[in-house]
């Protein structure tokens, strides 16, 4: 009897028979193992991969420490829930993220299993510790897919059609954009507009921002930005919650994103990078901040499962051993050096280049007589195709799908991510010319 064979057609029937549509999926492509920057799927092909499970496995796939220790606390216990029987890998992980926070005085931090229960539980702590409702948020921002957290999320499609309506006293400011037109005063002159037309600056608990927005299209925050709300936070008794999500463990060339501004916020959240592929996030702040909320107000039954604690404590010994933020910044380098290549090949096509350290964008699309941008999200839709079927993962982003966002696992090695990188040139070149 001969061994059937596992296709991806096979496999992705079963999942459309299976799971409703409105989870999606990037890539018609099912797993089947994964070590470091390489992924092989269930037809044995092989692809370089530019995605980390969205930033998550920053010390790469299957990374044999993180998978040592999360072995050996198996033999121990899987469960207490921390509220019930406190253990010593979620003392210690609070421990080291409070010493690696930014800013002076004491920190505090507590544990969750996701992005979006970390966004949730800095939004309960900045309300108690202000004693005020509302929170600012900023268009492209993206914070979740609970129903408060989409509240945050400046992004509606696809994330909020048909969730509606969403919490109250949010509101949101807009995000500079320097390529589309909106600078950094722009952007604070809308912070003071909201405190004019739609909510008093006393009745604002916190400002949550991305250092640089994941969804909204790998935007930097620049730092006047960052340091002008911290001015205005300031003057009013506002908080600044920093959402590193997506942008902490390294993935910028520094522990925080927000490192790079010089501002200290006072609340961070961080979830994706931290446990190394298993599920954990922590919210961290002042300590005067993180003690407002009142005894059982903060917690969750699997909060801070012993397993991803222990993973999460190897990947904060990876980022010092191997000097990942270091690395990271070496990285970048490379890859910006062929940006860059491919945007000069590409002039008309290419309308930016940017990011910080392995959290790298190129954004597309068709410039006019004027000079000014068209967003191209069908060419960014080409690409990513192209890339697939060349061997590479990548993701796009933005708010019209034409930015394509890079963010390999930090810990790639220098012959995948060249490989990485020519099969994005070549991607970008195909797509270009049979669009032309």
């Amino acid at each position: 009897m001969t061994q059937q064979t596992i296709t991806n057609a096979d496999q992705l029937a079963r999942r459309a028979a299976a799971l409703p549509r409105g989870v999606g999926q990037a890539h018609p492509v099912v797993a089947q193992r994964a070590l470091n920057a390489e992924v092989w799927d269930v037809e044995g092909r092989r692809y370089i991969d530019f995605v980390a499970g969205i930033a998550v496995v920053n010390t790469g796939h299957n990374n044999p420490r993180v998978l040592a220790a999360v072995a050996e606390q198996m033999k121990d216990f899987t469960h207490t829930c921390f509220q019930v029987l406190a253990y010593d890998g979620y003392i210690s992980l609070c421990e080291r993220l409070n010493a690696r926070m930014p800013g002076p005085g004491a920190k505090k931090s507590f544990l969750m299993n996701s992005g979006a229960e970390a966004v949730e539980n800095a939004v309960k702590v900045a309300r108690a510790a202000t004693g005020r409702p509302g929170i600012i948020a900023f268009n492209g921002g993206f914070h979740g897919r609970t129903m408060f957290t989409l509240g945050l999320t400046g992004k509606v499609d696809p994330y909020k059609i048909g969730f509606g309506p969403f919490s109250g006293d949010v509101y949101h400011a807009p995000f500079p954009n320097p390529l589309h037109g909106l600078s950094t005063e722009d952007a604070l002159a809308g912070v003071e507009a909201l405190f004019k037309f739609d909510i008093e600056a006393s009745r604002v608990a916190a400002f949550i921002v991305e250092p640089v927005q994941g969804e909204g299209g790998y935007l930097p925050a620049p730092a006047p930005f960052l340091r002008g709300l911290r001015e205005i936070a300031d003057r009013h008794g506002i908080l600044i919650i920093a959402d590193e999500i997506q942008s902490g463990v390294c993935r910028t060339g520094k522990f925080y994103g927000i490192e790079h501004s010089g501002i200290a916020p006072d609340i961070v959240t961080m979830a994706k990078g931290l446990g190394g592929g298993f599920p954990i996030a922590a919210v961290v702040g002042r300590a005067e901040v993180m003690d407002a909320a009142a005894p059982g107000g903060l917690g969750g039954t699997y909060g801070g499962n012993p397993l991803a604690c222990a993973a999460a404590l190897t990947v904060l010994d990876i980022v010092d051993d191997e000097q990942l933020c270091e690395k990271v910044q070496a990285t970048g380098r490379v890859m910006l050096d062929k940006l860059d290549e491919i945007a000069a090949a590409h002039p008309d096509r290419v309308a930016e280049v940017r990011g910080l350290g392995a959290m790298l964008a190129i954004e597309f699309g068709n410039k006019d007589g004027a000079g000014h941008w068209a967003p191209d999200g069908a060419l960014v839709k080409a690409i990513v195709a192209e890339a697939r079927a060349r061997g590479l993962l990548i993701l796009s982003c933005g708010p019209y799908g034409n930015v394509i966002r890079l963010m390999p696992p930090l810990t790639i090695d220098a012959a995948a991510l060249a490989e990485g990188l020519a099969l994005l040139a070549a991607s970008v070149d195909a797509a270009i010319a049979a669009a032309a």
